[in-house]
């Protein structure tokens, strides 16, 4: 937490209950796709894990036969066009996230509206949306709104003084909150703040490549978590190198890790599959000229997920028969 900014915090609610009591009261109005819309964000500014969820959550619709696709701003990429990415794409058009999930065998649709993303998705098929950190993103209409949550949310403040976009009461518009299985300790204060919509467990597995001796580095929002569990796993962490979340990779970065991986004798250097994709080609050789370039594959499975799905199907098809 930054004090020096608590005495702006007010102001940051102020606007923010402005804003909720606009599309409340009518008045600002959200677009609406066709087709269903599934929100899934969260709370805070990044790092709470949506991005596994939502592709966990796109595989499972899939298999139950229905079209789904993913909607996304594309944070960070250097292209404002409303386009699909191609998973044999860049970072710096689409945005790392959604390059990530197109890689995964997910359409996705990026631009600066969502609403626009959806338009041009739907003129291929109808199909569910899920919408990629879109909690807060009040301008789409959504059928349902997942949010998920990080141990972190319980002791964090509003921005810009903490990291929190929204306080607790604002789960009030969800219909289901996600939390790692290993927080299970925290439904009891989740209820407390009085959030009482049904809660899904998400158990989060890291596949680490088997070279023992690495150099590990990530540009990500929760770094510490990455490296706690490559040792956990029983490597050998010769140097963490962290930079800040969606980070673009420059020649200088390049030369420090190499420069690094050689004085350390690293067998490799290890990543995230974010950052993985966030690397132009031409870095990729160049670290691999050092040392295999290896990374840790990071997927999600919920605890009871024939419930999650019955669960949110029944929803939609709520939402669904409310429309007509």
């Amino acid at each position: 937490m930054n004090r020096a900014l608590l005495p702006l915090t007010p102001l940051y609610a102020a606007a923010a209950t402005v804003k909720d009591l606009a599309y409340e009261r009518g008045w600002a109005r959200a677009e609406r796709l066709r087709c269903p819309v599934v929100s899934v964000g969260n709370l805070s500014v990044g790092g709470s894990g949506k991005t596994p969820l939502t592709i966990r959550l796109a595989e499972l619709l899939r298999d139950r036969g229905t079209v789904v696709d993913v909607l996304s701003r594309g944070y960070g990429r250097r292209s404002d066009a409303t386009a699909k990415v191609a998973p044999n794409g860049s970072a710096e058009v689409f945005g790392d996230e959604p390059l990530l999930i197109a890689r995964a065998g997910i359409p996705v649709f990026v631009g600066e509206s969502r609403y626009e993303a959806g338009l041009l998705a739907e003129r291929e098929a109808a199909r569910v949306h899920l919408l990629d950190d879109g909690f807060q993103h009040r301008q789409l209409a959504r059928d349902v709104d997942i949010v998920v949550l990080h141990r972190s949310d319980f002791a964090d403040h509003l921005l810009p003084a903490g990291r929190l976009r929204e306080n607790f009461h604002a789960l009030c518009r969800a219909h289901f909150a996600a939390l790692r299985a290993e927080d299970s300790d925290l439904e009891a204060e989740l209820r407390r703040r009085g959030c009482d919509c049904p809660i899904w467990w998400v158990c989060r597995t890291v596949e680490v490549p088997e070279e023992r001796r690495v150099l590990a580095f990530c540009a990500i929002a929760r770094p510490e978590e990455f490296f706690a569990e490559l040792r956990r796993q029983g490597r050998d962490v010769v140097e963490a190198c962290a930079w800040r979340d969606h980070h673009a990779y420059t020649a200088g970065d390049i030369a420090k890790l190499t420069a690094l991986a050689q004085r350390h004798g690293a067998e490799a250097l290890l990543t995230t599959e974010k950052d993985w994709v966030r690397l132009r080609p031409e870095q990729r050789q160049q670290l691999e000229a050092t040392a295999p370039l290896r990374t840790a594959k990071l997927t999600a499975r919920l605890v009871d997920e024939a419930s999650v799905m019955e669960a949110l199907l029944a929803r939609l098809g709520a939402a669904t028969l409310m429309r007509k």
